[in-house]
Formats: C-alpha cells, sequence, structure tokens
C-alpha cells in the first residue's frame, strides 16, 4: 500500500474541497477513532492544526504502520485512498505568471503538457 499523502491528508483536515473534503475528513475519522494504534493521536493533532504538513506527515507514517499490522485497516485505507482520488490536494500545482513587456509568438500555461508543437515561420 502507497502511504497517503500528507497534501491529501491536509486537504481532508482543511475540508478542501466543500462537502467531498468533510466527507472524507470524518470517514477518515470514524476509521481511526477507537484505534490508538492506527493514529488516534497524530489524527486528533492534525485536527487540531489542519495545515500543518509535519502533523500530517506523522499521521501518514501512523496510518502506514497500522496498514502493515492489519489487512483489514488496510483494506478500509484503501477504500479511503479510492475515494480520495478526487479531491484537489495542491501536490504539484501550478502557478504561472508572464510579466515584462510584450510577449510575441505562442504563450503556454499550464501543468503536464505533451503532444504540442508549434510552427515557426517557414525555411527560406
Amino acid at each position: 500500500m502507497d502511504p497517503i499523502s500528507a497534501g491529501l491528508l491536509v486537504a481532508a483536515a482543511t475540508g478542501a474541497g466543500g462537502e467531498a473534503g468533510r466527507h472524507l475528513w470524518a470517514t477518515l475519522v470514524q476509521l481511526v477513532r477507537g484505534r490508538p494504534e492506527a493514529g488516534e493521536a497524530e489524527l486528533t493533532s492534525l485536527g487540531e492544526a489542519p495545515q500543518d504538513a509535519r502533523r500530517a506527515q506523522a499521521l501518514s507514517a501512523a496510518l502506514s504502520r497500522h496498514a502493515e499490522q492489519d489487512p483489514v485497516f488496510r483494506a478500509q485505507l484503501t477504500q479511503w485512498q479510492q475515494q480520495a482520488r478526487g479531491l484537489r490536494t495542491g501536490d504539484g500545482e501550478t502557478s504561472n505568471s508572464i510579466s515584462g513587456g510584450t510577449q510575441e509568438g505562442p504563450v503556454l500555461q499550464g501543468r503536464d503538457f505533451s503532444g504540442i508543437t508549434f510552427q515557426g515561420p517557414g525555411r527560406s
């Protein structure tokens, strides 16, 4: 099982994505509550400071450790991760800006482009 990214845990803890983020956090809380070995203390800590990446990393590590030892918990956590795929975490986020004068020619802003070609002036 891949570790849960700190970015995803922060996004869920802060309710990113509106109702979807709040639902994911509530589901994770239900999964972990009552299981100190599964990261209950780390979950509470992140809930108190939901934007703290170090607390999120500590929770991720605790979840991974417990998932290695408990196959039922691992299956439940894997299902939670699959539900969380659509939540925007900010991981790999891109910010573009152009300044400093007139831009001539094609300008492309974004992230993860492929298969794009630009035709320049023909050769003489």
